[in-house]
């Protein structure tokens, strides 16, 4: 035990305690920044329809393109940061980020906007890899570490919240470009700051980047979502199908290419390892049955029971403060109890909260809804947290950002999925309530696309017959919503089972590493 001891403590003065936390600090920048960009927009774009008068098409773009080219860059970018740096990969990904802000934020015509938030897509591919790719270098002691990834995963459950009220109090005040100018301020500090004090760490032999791996990930992962959402938005059609079956040939090329390339951009093998597959699938299964509830929580909020931005991001603040207490405390309690444990009790209290929203309603008030969402923070905060930290446990230093990757990925393709089932089934079931006698066939139309549709629509109509068709459009509003928790339950018991199985005998490491 006294050679343990005093290892670590003759190496201490290379990584200072307050040097590890001063970095992770830095860190946290970034991933809060993503975060927050990941929910802000959203509320900005009826804003920016009337200003740059976008198509449907193009504004269904503005939206997507930015999370299709991080889901298909963000393995290739865990990759380059392992090659050439990933403090330096961290660095030039920041200021291009804050760089295109700029640009998003002026843009004066639908496509530029488009295109600064696909190039924004490039450049948001190599922060949150990089963060945590850097963390696993950052901290050698286990408990650290836990604490570390905890502290992160904190800050981008904070991030998730304080985007909705951020957003809501900017657009009150500004123009909707101001949503996306908050990015520079933030950019700037962390590169200043992150110049100097962040270590830097790289994989000391790791062949080329291999460019066909690049463009087979690309292709793969963007045919796939795009499939996905299309699939949901509209149905199986033709180019849908076509997309969906090149992305999966080309991930099919992709894994085939890693297991024979001596040096390749991911390493399959560690998809041996039943605690990281068995992560990796926990992350995508709990990420899917989630996202029918985040994704329509906030129309539910404000198109049904006719709260303001603002309120309606105050009122998904228990989940956030769920999420934050059980990330700082969810390594300890894996170490005290068990990983498998604390995983798959997460899955499951998420999913009995999930189930307790099938009782959802217009009416449904504060209480009730707080304490589901409180729970499905809590449980979600245990299970990603420690989910990460036995992903990166289990892998080589030198591999820590495509690792990293491959769980921001699953995240990515999580959420991908789970609009597209679940989403289809919310609007599925909302298409077909009754419209009211006397009602013009082109406003029927229009409210039967969307519940935004449906409250524009009813402001045009007769008192009478507006307020009976915006009544039963969120009831079947409402009712879809609740198919979609009881599905998003079954899966999150699903993979609190299969967490429980895989991630058997797993143990999250202790003491210092060596």
């Amino acid at each position: 035990m006294t050679s343990i001891d005093t290892t670590p403590k003759a190496a201490a003065p290379e990584a200072p305690r307050s040097g590890r936390w001063l970095a992770l600090a830095v860190l946290n920048l970034a991933v809060l920044l993503v975060a927050v960009d990941a929910t802000v927009l959203g509320l900005a774009v009826p804003y920016l329809s009337e200003d740059l008068r976008p198509s449907g098409t193009e504004l269904l773009w503005i939206g997507d393109v930015y999370s299709f080219v991080i889901a298909g860059l963000l393995v290739s970018m865990g990759g380059l940061g392992d090659r050439i740096g990933r403090k330096r990969l961290l660095l030039v990904g920041a200021a291009a980020f804050g760089g295109l802000s700029l640009l998003a934020a002026y843009a004066h015509t639908p496509a530029m906007l488009i295109a600064a938030r696909a190039l924004m897509g490039v450049a948001g591919a190599t922060l949150m890899p990089s963060t945590l790719a850097l963390i696993r270098n950052l901290f050698h002691d286990a408990r650290e570490r836990s604490l570390a990834i905890g502290i992160w995963g904190a800050m981008a459950s904070a991030g998730m919240a304080v985007g909705p009220i951020v957003g809501g109090f900017l657009l009150e005040h500004f123009w909707w470009g101001s949503v996306f100018l908050i990015n520079l301020p933030v950019m700037a500090l962390l590169i200043l700051v992150g110049a100097k004090v962040l270590p830097e760490s790289r994989n000391p032999c790791p062949g080329p980047w291999d460019m066909p791996s690049v463009a087979l990930s690309l292709v793969g992962m963007i045919g796939v979502v795009y499939a996905v959402k299309e699939v949901a938005a509209h149905g199986l059609r033709t180019h849908a199908l076509v997309a969906g079956l090149a992305g999966a040939g080309a991930l099919v090329g992709f894994v085939r290419r890693q297991l024979v390339l001596p040096h390749p951009l991911l390493d399959m093998r560690l998809f041996r390892h039943r605690g990281f597959s068995g992560s990796v699938l926990a992350d995508l299964l709990t990420i899917l049955g989630l996202s029918g509830m985040i994704f329509f929580l906030s129309q539910f909020l404000q198109l049904v029971q006719g709260r303001s931005s603002l309120e309606a991001g105050l009122f998904e603040l228990p989940a956030a403060i769920g999420a934050v207490g059980s990330g700082l405390v969810a390594g300890s309690l894996a170490r005290r109890f068990s990983v498998r444990s604390i995983v798959a009790g997460g899955l499951a209290a998420v999913g009995v909260a999930l189930a307790a929203l099938v009782m959802l309603s217009p009416d449904t008030g504060y209480p009730v809804l707080g304490t589901a969402l409180l729970v499905v923070g809590v449980g979600a905060g245990l299970s990603f947290t420690v989910t990460a930290d036995v992903i990166l446990s289990v892998v080589p230093k030198d591999d820590a950002g495509s690792a990293s990757a491959v769980s921001e990925t699953a995240y990515e393709l999580g959420t991908a999925l789970g609009i597209a089932l679940l989403g289809s089934v919310v609007t599925g079931t909302y298409r077909g309530f009754p419209i009211p006698r006397g009602t013009p066939q082109e406003a029927a139309s229009a409210a039967q696309e969307s519940l935004g549709g449906a409250v524009e629509t009813a402001g045009t109509l007769a008192p009478h017959t507006g307020a009976t068709l915006l009544a039963s459009a969120q009831d079947a509003f409402v009712d879809g919503l609740r198919i979609a928790c009881g599905a998003g339950a079954a899966v999150l018991l699903a993979a609190a089972a299969a967490a429980w199985l895989l991630l058997r005998g797993q143990r999250l490491e202790e003491g210092l590493e060596h």
